[in-house]
């Protein structure tokens, strides 16, 4: 029998303090009684001899200090999982949202998960294909990588990680394939989106969903993305399962983070977030990747909206030291009109040479990314020099340069929603745009490549 405390001090915001208490551990889960019988829930902030900080899941309103009884369960906050998880739709807290039965768990695991030893893991090497060009042709992101997208307000990264979601395929087993999808601190609509998109294209069957909306309450946002994560881990080291996680947007999770430092008077580091926001961050992006001896991976897209579109803030800033590049989304693209608005040339995927090539993508993949990329660089520096000397500046080579990066950005950059292009047709597309330029310009391509895979009659 649990014991029972009637000794709540004092509760300020979403923290409540409580006095008196025994064998009380950190982080573990906590059911509040109020009068009138409903349950709240919490867990464990900080032990300081006989008292224990709590912090509410539900908030604090209506909560009477006098009335209330609190009974400490003696573990963490854990997550009931089966395969019946599969095609599910969850709550922050992992509770049924879609009006299905409650999952009868297999097994139940602590959401903060166990750490993986260094030693055991194993280099990501294997490409996925999600079936956007600018990620598999140049950016490739790779079986047990993080690699997450930075985006700003207003721009369509929502789009872009339904169609991951959809689309992501490891080549060759695709039956053993999975995709976790948390979203955090999102509006109705976004969520509505998600789940309408997921059951129309029928994804929504090797998929699992955990919903946080953005009136919820913001503690629950931090139990999101490791409720996410706890069911990945599931899925691939029990179930040998390639899973791809996706969590919408960070932004909101550390938001949530920093509002709950101030409510515990905690010292500030920069723009208000606590100073702890890089090893929080940590904890979760290092819950992904490949495990010797085990089939199943883990791959995460984290997903955040960088404020007033700046890279050097601490969300960022942060992210980008911890994973392995980032896949950059430009204002200037979407105001043209281009879907998904990928700028190439910030992206990085610093694992993208391990995915490709020979046997994993095709032969050529490497050299005409490569060529890809400076050409386009080059082709952007001519259409920038002819906004300030006029066209007429530019040479005949230039000239075709700029053309190309024109074409580059209508055609192989954007793609629409619905298109998945396999990695075949993302190579052949990236060879008929080389053919604009002369030959003697493919300084980055090996000439065999040129004689095989340029469409005849060009270069």
């Amino acid at each position: 029998m649990l014991k029972e405390y009637k000794t709540i001090q004092e509760v300020a915001g979403p923290l409540m303090l409580v006095e008196q208490v025994e064998g009380i551990k950190f982080d573990e889960l906590v059911e509040i009684e109020m009068e009138t019988g409903e349950i709240r829930r919490g867990r464990v902030l900080e032990v300081d001899e006989d008292k224990a900080l709590v912090q509410l899941f539900e908030g604090s309103q209506g909560l009477n200090i006098l009335k209330s009884k609190v009974r400490f369960l003696g573990h963490g906050l854990e997550l009931g999982l089966s395969m019946d998880i599969l095609g599910r739709v969850f709550d922050g807290l992992g509770r049924p949202k879609d009006g299905g039965p409650k999952i009868i768990p297999d097994k139940r695991l602590d959401i903060n998960g166990n750490p993986i030893n260094p030693a055991a893991r194993d280099y990501p090497s294997e490409f996925i294909q999600t079936g956007i060009s600018a990620i598999d042709g140049l950016n490739t992101l790779v079986r047990g990588q993080k690699l997450p997208v930075f985006s700003g307000s207003g721009l369509p990264h929502a789009k872009l990680a339904a169609q991951i979601a959809r689309q992501a395929k490891v080549l060759g087993t695709e039956s053993n394939f999975a995709v976790v999808f948390a979203a955090v601190g999102i509006t109705f609509e976004e969520a509505d989106y998600f789940i309408s998109d997921f059951k129309r294209t029928g994804a929504i069957d090797r998929a699992v969903l955990f919903m946080n909306l953005a009136d919820d309450p913001a503690i629950e946002r931090i139990a999101t993305p490791r409720m996410a994560l706890t069911a990945a881990e599931y899925l691939a080291y029990e179930k040998d399962m390639h899973v791809l996680v996706i969590i919408t947007d960070l932004t909101n999770y550390c938001d949530a983070l920093r509002e709950i430092s101030a409510a515990r008077k905690e010292v500030p580091g920069r723009r208000g977030y606590p100073g702890y926001l890089y090893t929080d961050l940590a904890s979760m992006y290092e819950r992904a990747g490949r495990i010797r001896d085990k089939q199943g991976s883990i791959t995460q897209i984290p997903i955040l909206s960088m404020p007033e579109d700046d890279k050097t803030h601490p969300i960022p800033d942060l992210t980008g030291y911890i994973t392995e590049g980032q896949i950059i989304l430009s204002r200037e693209l979407y105001r043209k009109g281009l879907m998904p608005p990928i700028d190439v040339l910030p992206s990085l995927s610093r694992l993208k040479d391990k995915g490709i090539g020979e046997g994993k993508t095709r032969e050529d993949h490497a050299d005409t990314m490569n060529q890809l990329f400076a050409a386009y660089a080059r082709g952007k520096e001519a259409k920038e020099l002819a906004v300030i000397l006029g066209e007429g500046a530019l040479s005949d080579v230039d000239k075709q340069f700029a053309k190309f990066a024109d074409e580059f950005e209508k055609h192989y950059v954007s793609q629409g929603e619905d298109e998945d292009r396999s990695i075949e047709e993302t190579l052949t597309l990236g060879w008929k745009l080389l053919a604009i330029l002369p030959k003697a310009e493919l300084k980055r391509v090996k000439d065999e490549f040129i004689e095989k895979y340029m469409p005849e009659g060009d270069a």
